[in-house]
């Protein structure tokens, strides 16, 4: 499976996770010149801007380790502030949480909220 196809699988895994836990989508690979948000969902009253990891194991690290030390979260940050203005929530609660997934089969699905802010 292709890096895309992946990223494609893990999105679909945790869609299907958060609509479980009462999130509704607000939008999915939200893209800008400043980089992408996975999933952009509200949460009872926040707007949560989710970064979604897919790995078939824990070899590598989790995607919390990939994201803090990289630069990445700025990047979202940064991205996340132009979805707020443009959609007129420049005062909305919001967060950012990481949704890990491991595994091929039986899947492991762990979800750090407030993985990281400004």
């Amino acid at each position: 499976m292709n890096n895309a196809k992946k990223g494609e699988y893990g999105e679909a895994v945790v869609l299907g996770f958060l609509e479980a836990k009462g999130y509704i989508l607000i939008v999915q690979n939200y893209k800008r010149a400043s980089g992408e948000i996975d999933i952009v969902a509200k949460d009872r009253d926040y707007i949560v801007f989710i970064e979604v990891k897919y790995r078939r194991g824990r070899k590598f690290g989790t995607g919390f380790d990939n994201i803090a030390g990289s630069g990445q979260n700025r990047r979202i940050i940064k991205t996340a502030k132009i979805f707020l203005y443009e959609n007129g929530l420049w005062e909305a609660n919001c967060r950012f949480d990481i949704i890990e997934v491991f595994g091929r089969e039986g899947l492991e699905i762990e979800h750090i909220e407030n993985a990281f802010w400004e």
